[in-house]
């Protein structure tokens, strides 16, 4: 709930009141002594989903932006009239549940901070991110995510485009362009400086390290995250609760990733950085995209009403546009993901084969000990380089045509050249006493 201060202009006493009493509104007025422009404040309580029909019914009665207006959290209000108009509006939906127009403008502008604050928080997320990256250290990054200052410009590019706010919408889309070329660029700067130092080994394999490799080839359930983590931002700013912990899914996003490829490119790999910056563009238009969406779904419409039509056609000019740049990103995710598709089918036949050799009768001292696949390095889109097969036989014993027959099947199954190595291991069985 809402409590409204609101300062009458002169002449404007009775036009006001007929607002508040048509709408049953329980109000207290303070006659003000000290202004001729001013001759009184009125307070009135609210439910938030009547926030804005009133203040724009005030608006219209010819109340302008002279009689400047507060708007204040209410932790409780007892009236049996307040309790009908809360009766009137809450509907149990997203929409009735939602802030006004001017709090979610006010909101929105709150989040984003100034630009010389933002870029240092950015740098330091970016360096924090990229060396919990390099520790591979799930702690340090998400610790990353918690001070990253990109909540604001990603959900004030949506607000500014559904209120028609276009001063907001080109301020949010710079903050998120600045933001993700300083993060990217803040990360290969401390991991070309980190890697000099020998703080970390220098010739450090990126795939070996569980916290990197995921995001050099990211697959399609990132953009289910991002998808997640725009709507939540969104519904969270829209009902007025706490977005801190939405902030940091968002950060999640797009992060890591950046600092990702910032790693790849300090590591001199500039096509292992593709995979992880195809992954921030993507991460970075679904949260516009689901931001867009929620909140015209939410009913958030500009405040003149004339402007309307022009909204809707921009705001439908910008999801198409939005879409069709997430297809064409969504097109590169999947190429990723059936890769890894097929090299999982891949593992799957060859280890099934390898075992079905082992089960015929001439090698029935042998057992398989460990299957292991080795990808190459060729990021975004890995394919299989090597297969490593152990085996376990008796002391002193050996197969020589086993490894010939376990590479012919193998290769079955690969579109190219798989390169398969057998290890023997001796193994001893004695019988217990």
């Amino acid at each position: 709930m809402r409590l409204v201060q609101l300062t009458i202009p002169t002449g404007q006493r009775e036009a006001i009141f007929d607002v508040l009493d048509g709408r049953e509104v329980d109000y207290v007025v303070t006659d003000e002594t000290k202004s001729r422009e001013y001759t009184a404040v009125v307070y009135f309580p609210l439910p938030d989903a009547a926030v804005e029909p009133v203040l724009d019914e005030l608006q219209d009665a010819g109340i302008d932006d002279d009689a400047y207006t507060v708007v204040v959290d209410a932790e409780t209000v007892v009236s049996r009239r307040f309790q009908a108009l809360r009766e009137e509006y809450e509907e149990n939906d997203v929409g009735s549940d939602r802030i006004s127009r001017q709090e979610l403008q006010a909101e929105a502008d709150d989040l984003t901070p100034t630009f010389p604050v933002y870029v240092v928080m950015t740098v330091i997320s970016a360096i924090v991110a990229t060396a919990g990256l390099l520790l591979d250290s799930p702690a340090v990054v998400v610790g990353s995510m918690v001070i990253a200052p990109l909540i604001g410009p990603a959900l004030g590019a949506s607000v500014g485009t559904v209120i028609d706010d276009e001063d907001l919408f080109v301020e949010s889309v710079a903050y998120q362009i600045i933001g993700v070329i300083v993060a990217i660029a803040a990360a290969a700067l401390f991991a070309l400086l980190v890697r000099s130092l020998n703080i970390v080994p220098p010739d450090l394999v990126l795939s070996s390290v569980g916290e990197i490799s995921e995001r050099l080839a990211p697959d399609l359930l990132s953009l289910a995250i991002a998808l997640g983590a725009g709507v939540a931002g969104v519904v969270s700013i829209a009902t007025g609760t706490s977005v801190a912990l939405v902030g940091v899914m968002i950060a999640a996003a797009l992060i890591p990733p950046a600092g990702v490829a910032g790693i790849a490119l300090a590591w001199g790999q500039p096509t292992s950085a593709i995979g992880a910056t195809v992954l921030v563009l993507v991460n970075l238009l679904s949260v516009n995209l689901a931001g867009l969406l929620t909140l015209w779904y939410a009913g958030y419409r500009p405040e003149n009403l004339f402007s309307l039509g022009e909204t809707e056609q921009r705001l439908r000019q910008r999801i198409v546009g939005l879409v069709v740049i997430v297809l064409v990103f969504t097109v590169f995710l999947s190429g990723i993901t059936y890769a890894s598709y097929e090299a999982g089918n891949f593992e799957q036949d060859a280890r099934e084969d390898v075992e079905t050799v082992l089960s015929q009768d001439r090698y029935e001292d042998y057992q398989l000990l460990e299957f292991q696949l080795v990808m190459d390095d060729d990021y975004p889109f890995r394919n299989p380089e090597r297969v490593v097969v152990t085996i376990g036989g008796p002391p002193g014993q050996s197969a020589p045509d086993l490894a010939d027959i376990l590479h012919d099947r193998i290769n079955r199954h690969a579109d190219g050249s798989v390169t398969v190595e057998v290890r023997y291991v001796e193994v001893v069985e004695r019988d217990a006493g």
